[in-house]
């Protein structure tokens, strides 16, 4: 088999309007424009995505942003703005998918809800990350790669027997939510086909994590037990002292500065 460099055009004609930003949602939204959808990624004027700004050189975009918005288009709106939100609701009504992954209720706020879009546009596949199900009691919390990962178990069987729970290197909270996304989109455009009709989708990264982690649960199963492999997880109930393991992360110098200040007297 010989490989090939000519263009996928599975996707052809299907337009996306990607309101995401950092890994999780833009990690979908390329996957879709490397098999031929047309994506016009939308961001603030101010800055734009701030996935732009990590490890990046002054004055350029960082290769951590390149690497999650290739074959995409880009477009500056003021989502607070009158004139903002009437340019995007026009393309909202004409675009097949609208993917987001702001904060909980953001989206709500800027008045581009589920509710208002579809109405708009009853064939919309409106798909949206969350960090954690509706309905969990953590549903209005942030999430970032590392969160997902350590709420969704996937830290727990992670390291040597008598460790701490360890963070895999691979992106799984972030880009294999992204990809769980992806093929839901695919199928809610198949289904379309069939009924002329869009959906909403939502992936929680929490949820997310339980589908790379199901052989765990297999042999979890099978010896009615905890792990009893290299890879498994601490059980905290015999270790009172560190009933509670501390995760610190900061994907930005926004976050980063938060922290700090948290942790001042």
């Amino acid at each position: 088999m010989k490989a090939t460099s000519k263009p996928l055009r599975c996707l052809e004609g299907v337009r996306v309007l990607d309101f995401s930003q950092f890994e999780a949602g833009p990690s979908c939204t390329e996957a879709l424009a490397w098999l031929g959808a047309e994506v016009v990624k939308v961001e603030n004027p101010t800055a734009g995505d701030p996935g732009r700004s990590i490890l990046a050189e002054p004055g350029r975009d960082s290769f951590y942003f390149l690497s999650f918005n290739a074959n995409k288009k880009s477009l500056t709106v003021d989502l607070k703005a009158p004139a903002g939100k009437r340019l995007v609701l026009d393309l909202a009504a004409k675009a097949d998918v609208f993917v987001e992954n702001f904060a909980p209720g953001a989206i709500e706020r800027l008045g581009l809800g589920y509710d208002v879009v579809a109405k708009l546009n009853p064939g919309i596949i409106y798909a949206q990350v969350k960090g954690f199900g509706e309905g969990s009691p953590f549903e209005g919390n942030l999430a970032f790669d590392m969160i997902a990962q350590a709420t969704g178990g996937v830290m727990s069987i992670s390291g040597s027997p008598d460790g701490p729970p360890i963070k895999p290197g691979p992106t799984l909270g972030d880009t294999g939510t992204g990809m769980l996304l992806a093929i839901s989109i695919l199928g809610a455009l198949y289904e379309k086909k069939a009924t002329d009709k869009g959906q909403r989708i939502q992936v929680a990264m929490q949820d997310a994590m339980l589908h790379y982690i199901r052989l765990a649960f297999a042999t979890q199963a099978r010896k009615g037990g905890p792990l009893k492999t290299r890879r498994r997880p601490v059980d905290l109930r015999r270790q009172p002292a560190v009933r509670h393991l501390p995760l610190q992360g900061r994907g930005t110098q926004r976050l980063h500065l938060r922290l700090h200040q948290s942790h001042q007297p």
